[in-house]
């Protein structure tokens, strides 16, 4: 199997070293009587002979005014995401939940780890959990170099509708093949936000 790299030069994409920003709520004081649901969607393009691609997730978050706002990941403090069971538009929950209203300008995805499977495919009935077992087989792990990633962009919320993003996780110009090694150097973009 071989995976190559593309770079994506029309992605609003800014890779950072890890560590950055602690995430905070926003503390400009400028409530409005109630919040608004904010949702990270994810999906992946379709891409290589893997049979199995997790990555687990630690952050997800977005900006406003200068501050960093932590979305909450369903069931808890981590999401495994299977990248090829989010091929052919199925898409999964990554975060969300209830933040301030007003416009925000960034969201800010951390990937802690990721492996990739040639045997067997992850037994799991959806794209995204907590954890999702590895397959039996033979794998290897990936090597993040930078895990975090920037997408801009401006999200309008209030309080009386619920705003949801949309990114497509490419996983074929995210993984590089080095030999017997692999990278992932992820590759990501807004697909929709409505």
């Amino acid at each position: 199997m071989r995976l190559t790299s593309v770079l994506a030069a029309t992605a609003l994409l800014v890779s950072v070293a890890c560590g950055g920003s602690n995430p905070s709520s926003p503390s400009d004081g400028s409530g409005t009587g109630g919040a608004g649901t904010f949702n990270v969607r994810i999906t992946d393009s379709p891409y290589g002979s893997a049979k199995a691609v997790l990555v687990t997730f630690s952050e997800v978050a977005t900006h406003r005014n200068g501050d960093w706002t932590r979305l909450p990941f369903p069931g808890g403090s981590t999401r495994t995401c299977d990248l090829k069971k989010l091929q052919n538009a199925a898409q999964d929950l990554l975060g969300g939940g209830a933040i301030e209203p007003g416009t925000y300008t960034m969201i800010r995805l951390v990937v802690q780890s990721a492996k990739i499977y040639f045997d067997n495919s992850a037994q799991s009935s959806t794209p995204c959990a907590p954890s999702i077992g590895e397959p039996a087989g033979a794998s290897s792990p990936l090597t993040i170099p930078s895990g975090e990633v920037r997408l801009n962009g401006s999200f309008g919320l209030t309080s009386s509708a619920a705003t949801t993003v949309l990114v497509d996780f490419d996983g074929e110009s995210s993984i590089i093949q080095n030999g017997s090694s692999y990278t992932m150097q992820p590759v990501i973009r807004i697909v929709s936000i409505q």
